[in-house]
């Protein structure tokens, strides 16, 4: 998903756009969405596992509400939609599989993953609830940040470099202006 930005911005300007359209850009709760990334940061380490013990499938569902909730008072900023989408089917398949995103062995190891570790917010699961929206996807081994994604990873790296390309056109000089 962190390629979505750069993307975003080479297709913004591409497109003609601006870098003061992003200055412009105004997101409400946006320290409720850094709030809920970060403890995800610090959740999926070796220290922030063990330090959240058997509480770690709940952190992880209340930071993701978190975000959710921050892209939600977002939603009428252009291609937040497509971003609210893929954050709820995460959502939806971390509460539908006990506070854990699943995976399959077959897309680990395609991302060059040896497994699941305990400090990951990726899990194998024999029958995931809401199979299409889990972690089902890679990025093949080889290639730069190659892992495994979901549908919904999709769906918020496509929203994401939209909004940033759209706010970046909004700054673009119009035909005729002076």
């Amino acid at each position: 998903m962190l390629a979505a930005i750069p993307i975003g911005l080479i297709l913004g300007r591409l497109l003609g756009g601006q870098l003061d359209g992003l200055v412009a850009l105004r997101f409400r709760w946006s320290a409720l969405a850094v709030a809920g990334l970060v403890v995800q940061l610090a959740l999926f380490t070796e220290a922030g596992h063990a330090l959240a013990g058997g509480m770690a499938p709940a952190i992880y569902v209340l930071s993701t509400a978190a975000v959710l909730v921050a892209v939600l008072a977002n939603f009428r900023v252009e291609w937040m939609p497509v971003v609210t989408l893929g954050a709820a089917s995460n959502l939806a398949a971390i509460v539908a599989n006990g506070g854990a995103m699943p995976t399959t062995i077959a897309a680990l190891a395609a991302a060059g993953l040896e497994g699941p570790g305990t400090a990951t917010n990726s899990v194998v699961l024999e029958n995931p609830v809401l199979g299409a929206l889990t972690d089902v996807y890679a990025i093949p081994a080889g290639i730069p940040l190659a892992n495994v994604f979901s549908i919904g990873d999709v769906l918020i790296a496509i929203g994401i470099a939209a909004v940033i390309a759209s706010a970046m056109r909004s700054a673009a000089p119009r035909a005729g202006s002076s």
